[in-house]
C-alpha cells in the first residue's frame, strides 16, 4: 500500500468513525481491546493489552488512532489491560461462534458470501430449537469480511471452560458421532439422530449406485475394511428397512459397525461429505478459545473497507452484506488497478479494467483495502 492509499483509507475511516454510532460491547471496562494500524514503511502492528473505562475514553483513542482494525476480548477481566494473560484475572467469556466462508467454499466474494450466510441460519437454527438458547441472548455480527459472528450473551455459558465450549462446536459441527448410538433409533428432524441416518441413506444409495461391484470397491479401499467386510455391509444395506422408526441400521451389525466408524474416521470419505452438508460448519478453534479477541460490531474492517455489522438473529434473512454493510457513497475516485475486477457492490456490478479507471468511493475503498488497487494521481 503506497502513502496516498494510506492516506485516503485513514481519511475516509476518520470520517466514518467521526460520525457513525459506535456500539459498544456490555461491560466494556472489563474487556481487552486491540487495534491494528498501519505502519510508515506500508505495514501494520497490533496494539493490545489495552483498557478503557467508558465509551467516550474509548471513543476519543479510536478517532486519535484511527486503526485498520478494532478488536475486544471474548472474556472479562478483572484487570484487562495487564500486560499478560496471567495478570487480567479471568472472569468469564461470552460464548462465540465463527463462521468463515474460506473454510466452506472457494468462489468469487458475492457467491462465498452467500454460502455462509446459510451456515449461519443453520446455526441458529440448531442453538434456538436443538440447544434452547433463547433468541433474545444472541447477537448476529457480519464480520465485514467473508463470514458472520454469533455471540451468546447467556450468563449460563459464560463460566464454561474450553472442553464445555468443544462440546458445543462438536455438536452444531457433528464430530464424533458414535454409529453405535446414532443407528438403531429414531429422533426428530431436527436432531443429530436424523441427520446422521439420512446421511447414511444417502451414502449407501449412491453406493449402490455405483455399476457392477463399485460400491464394494469404494468401501474395500479405505484400511480397516477390507472386500469381505465392503460385501457384507453392502448386503445388509439391501435388507435395511431404512428410514422407518427401527433407524438406518442395528447396532448389533458388527460389519456395519466398522464400516460406519472408518468412514467416520475420514475427513474425505463420502459419509462425512453428506454429514458436513447437514452440520453447522463453525470454526472450532475460535468457540474454544475463552480469551480470544473478536472483531468490535459497526467498526469498519480494514480489509474490505464494509462495516463489521451487528443483526438481531430475525434480521439475518433480508440483510445483503454487499448493500447493507457498506457506509461509503458514490464519489468518484481514481483507482489504478493491478488486475481486471468485477465485482458486486451498493447494488450494482461493476466490471473494472487494469489501469487507472474512475470507481465509486465504496469501491475504491474495497479494492484498495484488499490490496487490489492503488490511489491514482
Amino acid at each position: 500500500m503506497n502513502p496516498a492509499t494510506q492516506t485516503f483509507l485513514r481519511q475516509r475511516f476518520l470520517e466514518y468513525y467521526s460520525g457513525a454510532r459506535i456500539i459498544m460491547p456490555p461491560s466494556l471496562p472489563e474487556r481487552e481491546w486491540g487495534f491494528i494500524v498501519p505502519g510508515d514503511s506500508g505495514g501494520s502492528h497490533m496494539r493490545r493489552h489495552m483498557a478503557f473505562s467508558d465509551a467516550s475514553q474509548l471513543q476519543g483513542y479510536i478517532k486519535g488512532l484511527v486503526p485498520f482494525h478494532i478488536y475486544y476480548s471474548v472474556a472479562y477481566y478483572q484487570n484487562p489491560g495487564g500486560p499478560t494473560m496471567a495478570d487480567k484475572g479471568w472472569l468469564g467469556a461470552d460464548l462465540i461462534f465463527d463462521l468463515d466462508a474460506d473454510h466452506i467454499v472457494r468462489g468469487d466474494f458475492a457467491m462465498m458470501l452467500r454460502r455462509v450466510k446459510e451456515e449461519t441460519e443453520k446455526l441458529l437454527a440448531m442453538l434456538t430449537g436443538e440447544l434452547g438458547i433463547s433468541r433474545s441472548a444472541i447477537d448476529v455480527v457480519f464480520s465485514g469480511g467473508r463470514g458472520y459472528h454469533v455471540h451468546v450473551r447467556d450468563i449460563a455459558f459464560r463460566s464454561y471452560g474450553s472442553a464445555e465450549r468443544r462440546e458445543i462446536i462438536d455438536y452444531v459441527c457433528g464430530t464424533g458421532l458414535d454409529p453405535a448410538i446414532m443407528s438403531g433409533r429414531s429422533g426428530p428432524p431436527d436432531s443429530w439422530g436424523a441427520r446422521f441416518q439420512i446421511s447414511v441413506q444417502e451414502y449407501v444409495t449412491y453406493l449402490h449406485s455405483l455399476p457392477g461391484d463399485g460400491g464394494i470397491k469404494e468401501l474395500a479401499a479405505y484400511e480397516g475394511i477390507g472386500a469381505l467386510t465392503a460385501e457384507r455391509f453392502m448386503k445388509i444395506a439391501a435388507m435395511e428397512p431404512q428410514g422407518q422408526d427401527g433407524g438406518t441400521f442395528q447396532p448389533a451389525n458388527r460389519e456395519v459397525m466398522t464400516v460406519l466408524r472408518t468412514l467416520l474416521k475420514d475427513p474425505g470419505s463420502g459419509l462425512v461429505r453428506l454429514i458436513r452438508e447437514k452440520a453447522a460448519l463453525a470454526d472450532e478453534p475460535v468457540t474454544t478459545d475463552t480469551k480470544r479477541l473478536i472483531r468490535m460490531p459497526s467498526s469498519l474492517h480494514g480489509g474490505s473497507g464494509l462495516r463489521v455489522t451487528p443483526l438481531s438473529p430475525s434480521e439475518l434473512a433480508g440483510f445483503d452484506p454487499l448493500v447493507d454493510a457498506v457506509v461509503f457513497g458514490e464519489r468518484e475516485i481514481r483507482v489504478d488497478l493491478q488486475r481486471p475486477v468485477t465485482l458486486s457492490l451498493l447494488g450494482s456490478e461493476y466490471h473494472c479494467e487494469k489501469g487507472i479507471v474512475p470507481v465509486p468511493e465504496a469501491v475504491a475503498v474495497f479494492l484498495c483495502c484488499r490490496g487490489m488497487a492503488e490511489i491514482a494521481g
